[in-house]
């Protein structure tokens, strides 16, 4: 009998915690960390780490899974990115509570919030429950190559208990809100995570309604924090509003939180308009507000958040145009073909983007903005390479520029418009958000926007320009970037029992080369529910990543192994 069921040799080891690395060999035992520094005795099996640094699996707590861990069992792109750990429900949409009347309108609102195409939803989803804690008993049935966790939406839980009427935009009644807290703790007892919203006006159906969950007054949002306090535990992640007054919308997320007695998260990013400043007026309330003892973190990325454009992606400069919405759905050489006929390029060229989603318009306006990606990934671009300059370089205009660009790669190109923490054509503020006391790395988004972003990238991307090429005024220590993308977000979440590497944790690694860590750019896989289409990024660098002991990718590619389960609640560390 071997003392342990697999052994990690030599590695240099970031505990998660910020300590300094240590030379050591990590012994697991049941799926959990049962030894760590220099060990002689035999394993099931023994993976040399010798020149890789080991960290802990990381812990993406903001995440669009929902649909995908009802229909597969691997969350990718982010688990081929090191996560161990993700978290779903965000932004208030969701596909629990939900009575079966209710289906298409979740959908509707999944499509627009989140880029999930209809025909996949449909085709995907098994509606297998109507409550929530039915929803998280289907889950608890499903075996994944990561863990996951769930938060109660608020917009699903708005129509659940309103009906057309939250659909409408109505005030609730005193009985739904009490049936609204009362679901809440409900959802939190049966294991959800925590509770989210969205108070984004972005935030829309393809079609152009609001999300449900948009006009909701104080008095609903306290609701569900009242719901929080009920059952002592769970945390409350929320999308503020980017207009207005960013002083009044953050003294809103305060008296949420001083409400629910819970720690409170919201997204917190540079926005390309507006005022410049206003993130930086969010930082210092957010300062203060924790100096008088609230628990409020600002989920921060670490790149620009930004668009993809391309004929095979849900958006592209012309796809909103008349003339080529018959070519919407038909196949990239059709379109590839139709667009190679000059009377075509000539007509296209003269119209205009149409839709009834303003979003939408914008979105397909704001292209011109937009920058070739090319093979190897380039998310800090030079300005002189944005396809309005080139095209000025050129003498032509920017869409005749853009239509070009689309039709290489036989249609396969990607444009890349780094909209948000890119306004001033560096990644200073990013580095700042990074670098505050109170903010986590997050926002990957990942299981969401399939034809749109690709951010589950997020951990590969901020420990290789971070932690390892960033200048050295700006380079952040490799000890606290493995903390940021492990026990931080763990522990904001009250998931205590990962993203460290000590006794008693869960096993879940990752082991690293550090110097080969090196993204891929995005390619489009249609391998959806009825063919939709996604977005995917590999990466090089990963050795290894181990999920409760298991090891699920070797080298970048997946292994038979599926130990990630359902986390309900809370966790801390296991008692040796």
């Amino acid at each position: 009998m071997t003392d342990y069921d697999l052994i990690v040799r030599n590695g240099l080891v970031y505990d998660g915690l910020g300590g300094p690395p240590v030379r050591a060999d990590i012994g697991i035992k049941d799926g959990m960390i049962a030894h760590i520094g220099d060990i002689a005795g035999p394993a099931a099996e023994a993976i040399d780490a010798a020149g890789k640094i080991v960290t802990p699996g990381f812990v993406d707590i903001h995440t669009h899974f929902d649909g995908q861990a009802t229909w597969e069992n691997r969350m990718v792109p982010s688990s081929n990115h090191g996560v161990t750990t993700v978290v779903m429900g965000n932004c208030g949409v969701g596909f629990a509570p939900c009575k079966p009347d209710q289906r298409d309108m979740l959908v509707a609102v999944m499509e627009g919030v989140e880029d999930v195409p209809e025909v996949v939803m449909t085709e995907g989803l098994p509606w297998s429950w109507e409550t929530f804690p039915e929803f998280l008993d289907v889950l608890d049935t499903r075996h994944y190559d990561v863990d996951i966790a769930a938060q109660l939406p608020h917009s699903a839980l708005r129509v659940y208990v309103m009906g057309d009427r939250a659909a409408a935009h109505e005030p609730p009644s005193a009985k739904d809100l009490e049936q609204m807290r009362a679901l809440t703790r409900e959802a939190i007892e049966a294991g959800a995570i925590g509770v989210s919203t969205s108070r984004n006006m972005m935030h829309r159906t393809k079609a152009g309604a609001l999300a449900p969950s948009l006009f909701s007054e104080e008095d609903e949002l306290k609701a569900l924090a009242t719901g929080l306090r009920d059952a002592g535990t769970g945390v409350y992640q929320i999308i503020p509003r980017v207009t207005g007054s960013a002083v009044d919308e953050f003294a809103l997320m305060e008296r949420i939180a001083s409400v629910a007695e819970r720690p409170l998260s919201y997204s917190l990013l540079q926005m390309p308009a507006g005022d410049p400043d206003e993130w930086r007026v969010s930082l210092d309330a957010l300062t203060a507000a924790n100096d008088r003892g609230l628990t409020m973190k600002a989920q921060v990325a670490p790149r620009p958040v930004g668009m993809l454009y391309g004929l095979d992606l849900s958006f592209h400069p012309f796809s909103l145009h008349p003339s080529f919405r018959p070519l919407l759905d038909k196949p990239l050489a059709e379109k590839v073909a139709a667009m190679r006929d000059p009377a075509f390029r000539a007509q296209l060229l003269s119209e205009e983007p149409e839709d009834s989603n303003p979003v939408s318009v914008k979105t397909v306006i704001a292209s011109r903005f937009a920058y070739p990606m090319g093979d190897v990934p380039v998310y800090e671009p030079d300005l002189a390479d944005r396809i309005d300059n080139r095209a000025a370089a050129l003498g032509v205009t920017w869409q005749e520029h853009a239509y070009d660009l689309l039709l290489e790669q036989e249609g396969r190109a990607i444009l890349y418009q780094p909209g948000a923490n890119y306004r001033d054509g560096n990644l200073d503020a990013v580095w700042e958000m990074l670098t505050h006391r109170d903010t986590i790395v997050a926002l990957a988004d990942g299981g969401a926007h399939y034809g749109m972003i690709c951010d589950a990238s997020f951990p590969t991307f901020y420990l290789s320009r971070w932690a390892r090429d960033a200048a050295a005024d700006q380079r952040i220590a490799l000890e606290t970037a493995v903390a940021a993308l492990s026990s931080v977000p763990a522990d904001a979440v009250g998931l205590g029992d990962r993203g460290r590497l000590v006794a008693g944790a869960k096993a879940d690694i990752n082991i690293i080369d550090l110097e080969g860590l090196a993204l891929h750019a995005p390619t489009v896989a249609h391998d959806l529910p009825a063919g939709g289409r996604r977005l995917r990024q590999l990466a090089d660098g990963y050795v290894a990543t181990i999920v409760s002991g298991v090891v699920t990718y070797r080298q970048g590619l997946a292994t038979d192994a599926l130990p990630g389960r359902l986390v309900r609640g809370c966790r801390a560390i296991a008692a040796l």
